[in-house]
Formats: C-alpha cells, sequence, structure tokens
C-alpha cells in the first residue's frame, strides 16, 4: 500500500481584488505604472480586468503542477478561503486536467492577508485505500504563554499573548487504508525587511524558530515526549527557512556557475538538531534540493528549499530507499537551472509571469508501518 504525499505553495489562490495600489505605489503592480491613471474608479477596472486576465493562465499552470505531483494528499498554502479552493478545485484541478479531490479542509487563521492553509484529499489512494479524516484541529489561537516560548529575541517585535503560528498549524489525525498518519500543515512567518542591522531572514528568525518549537511541542503533546520516533507523522508546507542554500554566481549572458553553501543556523534545526523528524528532500543531491529561486539583482541570488515534508523517524526508516520529487516545470524562465536539471515548461509561462508559482510542489509516495 503505498500514499502520494505533496505540499505547495500556490501563492495568493484570491477571490477578491486588492485596490490598494492607488493610493500606495507599492503595492501598485508594474504594468499599470506604464499607464497614467489619475481616477480611483478606472483605477479597479484596470486591476480588476488585470487580475482576471493574469489569473486564468496562472492556474491553468498550478493545476499543472498538481497534476504532475499526482498526490493523494495535497497539502496548501496561501488560499484565500474555502470558496476559492472549490473554484479551483471544480474549474481547474477536476474540469481541466481530470484530478479532482472530494475532501478539502480549510480553517481561517491569522494571516494579515486572509491567505491560509489548506488540504486536499482524495477518497481513496490511487491502489484503493480509504483516506478517512478522523480529528481536525486548529492551533491558530495558541499564543507564547500557553507553550511557555517567549523569549528576549521575540519581545524586540512580540508580546508574550501574541499568536505563534502566523498563520496556522492545522493538525489532522489520518486513517490510510485503516494505518494511522498524523499530518501537520503549516507556513511560517515569512522573511520580513531588515531590521536592526539583520537582513530580512535573520530579523524574523525568532518568530520561526519558535513556530517549529510549537509544532514540535504538539506532536509532543499528542504522543508523549520521548515517544514520538515509533509514531507516523510528516510536517509539510513553506517553512519560509533553509538549513542550505546554492549560491548562483553570474548573470545572464555570461554563464552561471552554482556553489553550496550550509547556513550557520535555521528555524528548522528545531527538527532536526537531535533527529526529531527527517527532512527527505535531503536525500537528492545538494544542488538538486531547491524549491524556489531567489534574486535581488545579479549580486543577490540563489536557490534554496523553503518547502518540506518532514517524516518521523519510524516513517522515514519505513521510506529508506525512497526519494521525493520535485516539480519544477511551472517555474518561469527567469529561475536559473544548475546543468542537467532543466525542465519542459508549461505551455505559455513567462520569464517572470505568468508561472504555476515561484514554489515548486514537493511530493514523496511513501509506505505506513
Amino acid at each position: 500500500m503505498s500514499l502520494r504525499l505533496a505540499t505547495f505553495n500556490v501563492e495568493n489562490l484570491m477571490t477578491r481584488f486588492d485596490f490598494t495600489g492607488f493610493r500606495n505605489q507599492l503595492r501598485q503592480d508594474r504594468v499599470i505604472k506604464l499607464f497614467e491613471v489619475n481616477s480611483e474608479g478606472v483605477y479597479q477596472q484596470l486591476e480588476q480586468a488585470r487580475v482576471i486576465a493574469a489569473t486564468d493562465d496562472t492556474r491553468q499552470m498550478t493545476a499543472l503542477a498538481i497534476a504532475d505531483a499526482d498526490a493523494d494528499i495535497l497539502c496548501l498554502q496561501e488560499i484565500d478561503n474555502m470558496a476559492a479552493l472549490q473554484a479551483f478545485e471544480y474549474g481547474y484541478l477536476f474540469r481541466m486536467v481530470g484530478n479532482g479531490y472530494r475532501q478539502k479542509f480549510l480553517v481561517e487563521g491569522n494571516d494579515s492577508r486572509g491567505i491560509d492553509v489548506a488540504v486536499l484529499m482524495r477518497e481513496e489512494t490511487r491502489d484503493g485505500q480509504k483516506i478517512e479524516v478522523k480529528d481536525i484541529r486548529s492551533h491558530a489561537m495558541t499564543t507564547y504563554r500557553d507553550f511557555d516560548l517567549f523569549d528576549e529575541d521575540l519581545a524586540l517585535t512580540n508580546r508574550i499573548d501574541d499568536k505563534i503560528f502566523k498563520r496556522d498549524c492545522l493538525e489532522l489525525d489520518l486513517l490510510i487504508g485503516g494505518r494511522p498518519l498524523s499530518l501537520y500543515v503549516v507556513h511560517f512567518k515569512s522573511m520580513g525587511n531588515p531590521r536592526d542591522g539583520l537582513d530580512g531572514r535573520q530579523s524574523t528568525l525568532p518568530v520561526r524558530r519558535a513556530e517549529a518549537r510549537a509544532v514540535r511541542r504538539i506532536i509532543e503533546n499528542r504522543f508523549g515526549a520521548g515517544r514520538t520516533a515509533k509514531k507516523s507523522f510528516a510536517i509539510c508546507g513553506d517553512m519560509n527557512d533553509y538549513q542550505e542554500r546554492v549560491d548562483v554566481v553570474g548573470r545572464r549572458g555570461a554563464g552561471y556557475r552554482f556553489e553550496h553553501q550550509p547556513e550557520a543556523e535555521s528555524a528548522l534545526d528545531v527538527f532536526s538538531h537531535d533527529g526529531f523528524a527527517e527532512n527527505v528532500v535531503r536525500r537528492r543531491q545538494p544542488l538538486d534540493r531547491w524549491t524556489l529561486y531567489h534574486t535581488r539583482g545579479p549580486q543577490e541570488q540563489h536557490l534554496c528549499q523553503l518547502d518540506y515534508i518532514w517524516l518521523s523517524p519510524a516513517l522515514a526508516a519505513h521510506n529508506s530507499g525512497r526519494l521525493p520529487d520535485i516539480i519544477r516545470n511551472g517555474q518561469p524562465y527567469r529561475t536559473v537551472f544548475p546543468p542537467g536539471q532543466e525542465v519542459e515548461r508549461y505551455p505559455r509561462t513567462g520569464w517572470d509571469r505568468p508561472k504555476a508559482s515561484d514554489h515548486c510542489p514537493v511530493v514523496m509516495t511513501l509506505d505506513l508501518p
């Protein structure tokens, strides 16, 4: 019996328009900046037309990436609401590519933009095993005080009664063909702007570290501290942090070289330092673990893993000979691929848009012990 488990940040699957760009130039799309628009009413009409026209191509590619992942259980990030999820699942996944998902789960979380984590599941695995949801719990309301996680680093930007998860940790207890699997779906704090001499990643690291500690605490509360290793659990999602990166050195036209660099510290050390869980993407070659290309010009560009499937020791050991897949066909053409990793992009992919997402789906075929 096998299960296909995937995670994917689909980026802003919205059912609403953002008109704040008329007054805030930082939020205005670049194409509208090319035109002189003096009326807010005209701006709203143009923004609606732009978003609708661009969204169809984007969501076709998103659906193709999900279809290529071919997961039985799909963990998603940046979903507006259940209405958006249902419209996308029916209009694109089912109608367009025939990969429908009957079971859908989303709980409104804490994100200020209103984007949430969600889970899509088939009723059965590809080999006919029933997928059952026994329980589902949101941890969006958990505070630093609840788990005694508040510290001096967090005090610079947070209060003790603030919520730990900037989105949520959605916990699902499942039975797959009668076998238990606990699933934890997250979307950790984004890397922010530089502050107090620290770059955006370092300045927000304490928040993500607390989120990782909270996920671990939830799992330990569920199974008992010191007893988690033999259980079947997976932690999936966009964790907005990495333990290594691939620096991309060079520029278009002149060529590139790729340099693997470990990070001195990461929020994700909470999971890995004592073997609490295994990041299965680390089973791939060092230059082939990335799920996102980051650039701010030729002097700052790298490939890194932001999207994760962490497995419990028992589940990882039971699938020791398997590698996860990373679906990169939805990447825009601006993404720089190391030699030998190039893929055929989906039709109508652009230089940086349209695209399936800046993130790549990560998918793993698992046998449950």
